[in-house]
Formats: structure tokens, sequence, C-alpha cells
């Protein structure tokens, strides 16, 4: 099946896609900071990169987009009709890489959080956000 956009369309859309700073993770970022925790951005010194470090809590927090990270049984995550291979091997690659920085960062005993794109949606924000901050003030 040919593309529905031509390559330079295409190309310009997904330029437009961005890996940090993205509407969900902003949402979190300002939740917490309202509620008075303070935390580090998109620290390279851990596997994975997390896009919210709390040292002090030994916490990290993944914001993971739906379609990105091949959230299973969620209704944001379709496979794409066209090259369904190229972007079943790239969720696929997403996916271990989540799976590799998780592993790597429990056994140096930190904690991961991980919030799907999903769950901030406007029927669910409220419950996530209580979770969340319920989650973090534990241990």
């Amino acid at each position: 099946m040919a593309d529905v956009h031509s390559k330079e369309v295409r190309s310009f859309n997904m330029s437009r896609i961005r890996g940090k700073n993205t509407s969900p993770e902003l949402i979190i970022r300002k939740f917490l900071f309202s509620k008075g925790l303070r935390y580090r951005l998109h620290d390279k010194r851990l596997p994975g990169t997390p896009d919210l470090v709390f040292p002090k809590l030994k916490t990290v927090i993944f914001v993971n987009g739906c379609f990105w990270h091949g959230h299973l049984g969620c209704r944001y995550y379709v496979v794409p009709k066209t090259r369904t291979e190229f972007w079943v091997n790239k969720i696929s690659v997403n996916k271990n890489n989540d799976a590799k920085a998780e592993k790597s960062l429990t056994e140096a005993n930190w904690k991961t959080i991980i919030i799907w794109e999903c769950a901030l949606k406007k029927n669910v924000i409220d419950d996530t956000l209580k979770n969340l901050l319920k989650e973090l003030k534990e241990d």
C-alpha cells in the first residue's frame, strides 16, 4: 500500500514529532512541580535517559507514547498499514530498549515508574496523577 502523503510531507510530519518535552511529559512535570516535587530532566547518565529523575527518592519516570512504545491493548497503538514491517521492527527495538533500561535501573536499585500517554486522557488523568503522587511518596 502506498503512503497517502508525498515523501516531503511525510518527512515534514515526522520531523515535528518530539522525543523530549512532549505534551504528556509537560502535564506530569507541571503537576509534580505544583505539588512541591523537584526533579532532573532527561539524565543521560542513567539507562534509557528517563524523562524525570528524583535522585533523593532514587526514582525515575518514563512518559511513554502509546504508539512509539507499543502499548499493547491500547487503542492508540495501531500498526500502520504502510511500511508495516519497518514500523513493527522500529517499535520492537523501542520495546527492547525500554526493557533493558528498566532492568538496568532496577539492578542499580532505582524505582521505575512508567506513565502511558493514554493514562493522561481527560477521563482518567485525575486518577493517574493521584496514583502517581501516591507512588512517589511511598517508601
